[in-house]
């Protein structure tokens, strides 16, 4: 307090000196002035003399004790308004201080003043708003940086507690910014308005930034002599942008962070780099797809080190804005929506019904034309909603699968646009054999080469080609003939041998397989090897569902050794194969070119240049040339790329999410471990049952800093398995009680909690023959937290297994309880035998007259215990819990009549403790805050 600091300056004069020396030799007596004698002087002063007296002081701690003492100044003399003002004059007057200490203190109590204020405001109005606003103002452009930097603080702080008028915003707060940004203002104080605009911009709302802040803060961005105030103007960019709305980001703020992006300095483009996903948000799709992406790339491929780290961070983000419901399968519940919008798997339900039969796609009704297999078809169920099963929409150029076997593209492409309607679906043996007796001219120009030249001939294929009604371009033999044999990688005449004459002609090709066009063969007959080696158990079957498909597709694909295959329908069948991830062949197999593994990735949710960056994340050399934990960063976003590119794209994540599961960082592995539910969520029990468990089964296995990941979220994972597979898990929880560090006793304590959570996920029988041994070795541990946990766990279960019908499991763990706890010879044992009954009683686990019988008669026999612990504990579960419930209160059996008893001989128990529970328990004395203390701990 300012009343009790006094210095020796403040002495008064007649006291300087006054000592020993000077007394009278005559005196027997010396004299020593105390410091009481000042503060009584002190005391005898009003607030307001006090506060002028040290305030006019000129020892500097004096004036900051003064400042640090004004609001408990206000407060002495709040009961009077004149008293209020004179304090503010005084605050306003410490303002013009010289020492910056000072200034500092008072800047630092103008936020708790101004509170004080607004909660007195009839008795002091606009006290703010004259005598303290003016003040943090002025601050602003102090020359001392402290003083700066506490007025910058309390300025956010009072915008923030929302006590500076709107009015005073743009009359005193924003006028003074603007001013202070100002080109011929200091560079310091410059970038710190600069940033202070910004960090305020969200506080004031849209319609003042835009009127007041946003046509300096662009200005800001084009500042050619301080890259400071362009760096903070690039950090701040995605707040700004989130202000101020989608149009005026796109006209106004769009063209300055193209020049920040590309702006000579590293640390401007590395803070545009960090704001990326902020500023994508504020943007239309469109923009998003064609400016940002391209903007993002070379970001990506920055000459500096840094800002391609920062990038990379940001690529995850920044591809989740690409996000959009109808695309990634998930439905976010809004406040607005009514409740039949909130459940994602009725609303699949619902479209898959109404898409009719003959528009379900099967694996043996590929059709022929690889434009049908767009990215947003489902092949597992049916078309997506937004593709219309009658008039099929015609996908992006980037998101059809190209055809490796056509020599026109182009021809092809425009033919196709002809083959739009149902019924019409060319094969693609027709429109090729078409172009090639257009064309016959060059086709002749390319047959001599030296591959068709010294190749070995190809056995003679029949085709099996069914024609459209009214295509006008029959092909018979003499047809067939004109078309050249050596063009098969143009015509698409693939055979339809069997497979020992497929393993043949590939291996005759082989000692040509450098040249281009012997390779394209080859990877063509290896599909059509591929192909030919697929079940045909069901042969039959499927020949009559693929009889309504043939009549709207207008092709045919047959499963046999002896049935056509076309090389477009092989293709697509790979590409089918390989998406739907059932066939191990077909999904693993290094048979695939580059090209069609790159096309197994493509999609139309975002631009592919993005997510081809996002994939190579996991390249080791981008780990060396940019960041040593990219993997990491990529693992983190990976359920936000996922979410985006939804459920029928995750073919093109499914490599690299085995890549960084298999990473050799534990960091990496950890935390796609505390993620895999999360992904599961997004993926549903199909593809979670086929990639992700083996996965999960993986991290079961690994390190404990991976599998804690696991086990915290082992409920949210196990319930979306299907039942049959999720009692496979029961073999293995065992597992987790073995940990690498047996001191890790947070590790079973979590254990503990799922285990709670697990219980409704099995049946009786299930947690009493797998969960019942792990709980009540739990219940022994030699950590305190893991066993009241524990306790808690096997009441839950108590609860459970007394309320399935019939009730012996439940019946047959009390048993277990009294044998190996209830008359354990430990008195360890005995006394978490009394923590369980008092959590059964506490939760009501049983009810009373059931807990009366099973529980509470080997209860009431360990009052004659040994251990004063265990009697002690007893006393408390008695007295302040089980005579609490009704059933005690009410009923005059012969229950309540043995606990009464039992409190009595605990009343008269020679140890004090137990006689002090057993007693009328004290109000302040709860089972909960002395369990712990009277529990043993290792710990």
């Amino acid at each position: 307090m300012a009343d009790l600091t006094l210095l020796q300056e403040d002495l008064p004069e007649d006291a300087d000196g006054f000592g020993v020396d000077d007394c009278s030799s005559e005196s027997d007596v010396i004299v020593v002035p105390s410091a009481l004698d000042f503060v009584s002087q002190d005391d005898m002063l009003t607030p307001l003399g006090r506060l002028d007296k040290y305030a006019a002081s000129e020892n500097v701690f004096n004036r900051q004790m003064v400042a640090r003492s004004l609001l408990d100044t206000l407060r002495e003399v709040c009961d009077d308004e004149r008293d209020c003002i004179a304090v503010l004059e005084r605050i306003s007057r410490l303002a013009d201080d010289s020492e910056p200490t000072v200034r500092a203190e008072l800047m630092e109590q103008v936020p708790h003043i101004a509170l004080f204020c607004q909660e007195n405001r009839p008795a002091i109005p606009y006290a703010f708003s004259k005598y303290l606003l003016p003040i943090v103002v002025r601050y602003l452009a102090d020359q001392n940086n402290q003083v700066r930097k506490t007025s910058q603080a309390a300025l956010l702080a009072l915008l923030e507690q929302e006590l500076i008028e709107r009015f005073d915003v743009e009359t005193k707060v924003c006028p003074v910014l603007v001013e202070l940004t100002a080109p011929d203002s200091n560079d310091d104080v410059k970038t710190e308005a600069v940033a202070i605009m910004c960090k305020m911009a969200p506080m004031v709302g849209k319609d003042i930034t835009e009127r007041l802040i946003l046509p300096r803060f662009c200005e800001m961005c084009c500042d050619c002599r301080m890259f400071h105030v362009r760096k903070v103007c690039a950090a701040n960019f995605g707040d700004i942008c989130s202000v101020v709305g989608q149009q005026a980001t796109e006209e106004m703020l769009l063209p300055r962070f193209f020049q920040l992006c590309s702006d000579n300095v590293w640390g401007v483009r590395k803070a545009c780099a960090e704001c990326f996903m902020a500023v994508s948000c504020a943007t239309c799709q469109e923009i998003r797809r064609t400016k940002l992406s391209a903007l993002f790339i070379n970001l990506i491929s920055d000459p500096s080190r840094w800002v391609r780290q920062a990038a990379f961070q940001s690529l995850g983000p920044f591809i989740s804005t690409f996000a959009n419901p109808s695309s990634s399968g998930q439905y976010f519940k809004e406040e607005n929506k009514s409740s039949e919008d909130t459940s994602v798997e009725d609303k699949t339900r619902t479209r898959d019904e109404e898409v009719p039969e003959d528009a379900q796609i099967r694996l043996e009704d590929v059709p022929t034309d690889p434009t049908v297999f767009n990215s947003s078809v489902k092949l597992e169920g049916a078309l997506d909603p937004d593709i219309g099963a009658e008039s099929p929409r015609k996908p992006p150029g980037d998101s059809s699968l190209p055809c490796p076997l056509s020599s026109e593209p182009h021809q092809e492409a425009a033919s196709n646009e002809d083959d739009k309607k149902p019924g019409t679906c060319r094969s693609a043996s027709q429109l090729e054999v078409g172009a090639s007796a257009q064309d016959s001219a060059p086709l002749d120009q390319e047959l001599y080469n030296s591959f068709h030249f010294w190749r070995t001939p190809l056995p003679e294929i029949d085709l099996d080609v069914e024609l459209e009604q009214g295509s006008g371009n029959e092909l018979g033999p003499e047809g067939l003939e004109g078309t050249p044999e050596a063009t098969a990688p143009a015509s698409a005449n693939i055979t339809t041998a069997t497979r020992k004459e497929l393993e043949e002609m590939m291996e005759n090709l082989e000692p040509h397989i450098d040249d281009p066009d012997v390779k394209a063969q080859v990877d063509v007959l290896a599909a059509a090897l591929r192909a030919s080696s697929l079940d045909t158990c069901d042969e039959a079957s499927e020949a009559a569902r693929r009889a309504p498909q043939d009549e709207l597709l207008g092709c045919r694909l047959d499963h046999g050794t002896t049935g056509p295959l076309t090389s477009e329908t092989v293709e697509n069948m790979e590409s089918a194969l390989r998406y739907i991830h059932d066939d191990s062949d077909s999904g693993t197999s290094g048979g695939f070119s580059p090209d069609e593994e790159r096309r197994a990735k493509v999609q139309d949710v975002v631009p592919q240049a993005l997510l081809d960056q996002y994939l190579s994340m996991t390249d080791p050399s981008r780990a060396q040339t940019v960041d040593t934990e990219i993997a990491k960063h990529c693992a983190y976003s990976l359920p936000g790329v996922a979410l985006t590119l939804g459920r029928q794209n995750w073919h093109c994540l499914r490599e690299t999410y085995e890549t960084l599961a298999s990473d050799m960082q534990w960091k990496v592995r950890r935390t796609l471990a505390f993620s895999i539910h999360e992904l599961a969520v997004i993926l549903g029990d199909q593809l979670t049952a086929a990639d992700l468990v083996p996965i999960f089964n993986g991290f079961l296995k690994d390190l404990d800093e991976v599998r804690i990941g696991v086990l915290k979220h082992l409920h949210d994972f196990l319930k979306l398995l299907h039942i049959d597979k999720r009692r496979e898990y029961l073999y293995q929880l065992q597992e987790f009680l073995v940990t690498d560090n047996s001191r890790n006793w947070r590790f079973r304590a979590e254990l503990a909690e799922q285990l709670i959570l697990l219980l409704e996920l099995y049946s009786p029988r299930d947690i009493y023959d797998y969960l019942r041994p792990i709980a009540l070795n739990l219940c022994a541990d030699k950590v305190s937290s893991v066993r009241w946990i524990s306790y808690k766990l096997v009441g839950e279960m108590v609860r459970k297994l007394h309320r399935a019908a019939p009730p012996t499991f439940g019946v047959d763990l009390i048993r277990e309880l009294v044998e190996n706890f209830g008359r354990c010879p430990r008195w360890s044992g005995r006394q978490a035998f009394v923590f369980v009954c008092q959590t059964v009683i506490e939760d009501e686990c049983l009810p009373m007259d059931q807990f009366a019988v099973h529980l509470m008669p080997h209860l009431l026999t360990l009052a004659n215990d040994r251990v004063p612990n265990v009697r002690v504990l007893l006393a408390k579960t008695l007295r302040q819990t089980l005579l609490e419930k009704e059933y005690f209160l009410t009923s005059a059996s012969c229950h309540q009549e043995a606990v009464e008893q039992t409190i009595m001989a605990l009343q008269m128990d020679r140890d004090s403790d137990v006689k002090y529970f057993a007693s009328i328990h004290p109000a302040s004395t709860k089972i909960s805050e002395d369990a712990m203390s009277t529990a043993s701990s290792t710990y």
